[in-house]
């Protein structure tokens, strides 16, 4: 019995000390096997440069330094940087600088140099013929024909000629300063004093003042009509433009150009669109944006063809379905003389002219157009181009454009 049980107690010692080896050997395999130390020193490499994204390594012997302390430049040294250049790709362009348009109020007393240079010939022509000692008759027909060469036209030439006549009877005796003082009051009363020669902007109802500038192709149309969105906005009016002269390339570009200036936004169509459509789409936007004024530029029709002068009417129609037009403006180039009379009286024809503007009264043109035309269409000459700066558009002044002529 006691050989037994000493024979069991063996036989579990065996399997536990078997048990134990098995486990031992598990955790051996486990971890990794013990690094003696080295029996010489080795000399490391110095680190390599990190790749982007990675940190850089710091010897174990050495403090660890924070970012600041490793990358943050000195004061003198963020100095001397250059400063970092702006993407012109990304950078957004400049904002069109706004004009501040000369005053109107006596613009063309400050022309008035430019009218006398070219005009001056008629007033002085005058003069020294008064000035002579007997006025016969040959005298007269030269008075006559001076003023007929200035293309002040038949009618008002002999009219002229017959108040000068009997008033140098009367008057006798004829100093420089008397002739001068009498011819003027003439021209005066040929030209027109008591015409109203307001450009109308105000609209009767709660709408913008709507105005329609017409004429024929190479008068100067589309540039007048910016040069009167600058005058406008100088008396402090806020202006839409409509480009409807959709059929001439580059106008409605060059209508544009001339509003942001002044900051007036131009409403347009598509090239070779109806300009009915884009004159009612401005006064539209006009009565929208609560505008003083809408401004529209008509095609350059050509007065020999009577399907673009119907388009014209069609315009003015289209357009007063907003409500009444409140000036039509007739824009004439000065220096074509007689001929502006014919383009005059077909639009006149056409549409309800208002006012004239003459444009290129500085060049050769001949001051007595102004007299002949609003004797032509009984409408006053409104504004007057006086060169090609953007403020040489000046209300007409005939008291300044009388003076100018005779070079006082």
């Amino acid at each position: 019995m006691e050989i037994l049980i000493l024979a069991v107690v063996i036989a579990l010692v065996a399997v536990g000390a078997i048990s134990g080896l098995v486990v031992s050997s598990r955790k051996k395999k486990q971890l990794p096997p013990p690094q003696a130390p080295p029996s010489t020193p080795t000399i490391t490499a110095p680190p390599t440069e990190p790749h982007v994204g990675e940190e850089a390594e710091t010897p174990r012997d050495e403090p660890r330094r924070t970012i600041e302390e490793v990358d943050l430049p000195t004061a003198e040294e963020a100095l001397e940087a250059p400063a970092a250049v702006e993407d012109p790709l990304v950078a957004a362009p400049p904002a069109p600088e706004i004009e501040i348009p000369e005053p109107t109020a006596g613009r063309l007393v400050r022309l008035r140099a430019r009218l006398a240079r070219s005009q001056n010939s008629l007033g002085k022509g005058l003069l020294t013929l008064l000035s002579r000692e007997h006025l016969d008759e040959d005298t007269w027909e030269e008075i006559e024909e001076t003023l007929l060469t200035a293309d002040v036209g038949v009618m008002p030439t002999q009219e002229l000629v017959e108040r000068l006549r009997e008033r140098v009877r009367v008057l006798g005796t004829r100093t420089p300063e008397e002739l001068r003082g009498l011819l003027r009051e003439e021209l005066l009363t040929l030209v027109g004093t008591d015409l109203d020669r307001t450009v109308h902007t105000e609209s009767d109802l709660d709408t913008p003042g709507i105005v329609m500038v017409v004429g024929v192709n190479g008068t100067g149309k589309t540039t007048t009509t910016g040069k009167l969105a600058r005058v406008l906005v100088a008396d402090g009016k806020s202006v839409v433009l409509g480009a409807a002269d959709t059929f001439r390339a580059a106008a409605a570009d060059q209508l544009q150009t001339w509003g942001e200036r002044v900051g007036a936004r131009t409403v347009r169509g598509p090239e070779a669109g109806d300009p009915a459509s884009v004159a009612y789409d401005a006064v539209k936007e006009g009565i929208a944006e609560g505008a003083d004024v809408v401004l529209i530029d008509t095609a350059g029709r050509l007065h020999t063809k009577t399907g673009l002068m119907d388009e014209l009417g069609k315009v003015k129609r289209v357009v007063e379905k907003h409500g009444p037009l409140d000036e039509i403006l007739l824009v004439l180039d000065a220096t074509t003389g007689q001929n502006g009379l014919v383009q005059a009286r077909v639009f006149a024809e056409v549409v309800d002219i208002t006012g004239i503007v003459l444009t290129k009264l500085d060049g050769t043109a001949k001051g007595g157009i102004v007299v002949a035309v609003q004797r032509e269409l009984g409408v006053p000459v409104k504004l007057i181009g006086l060169g090609e700066g953007p403020d040489d558009l000046a209300p007409f002044e005939p008291e300044a454009f009388v003076d100018a002529l005779i070079g006082d």
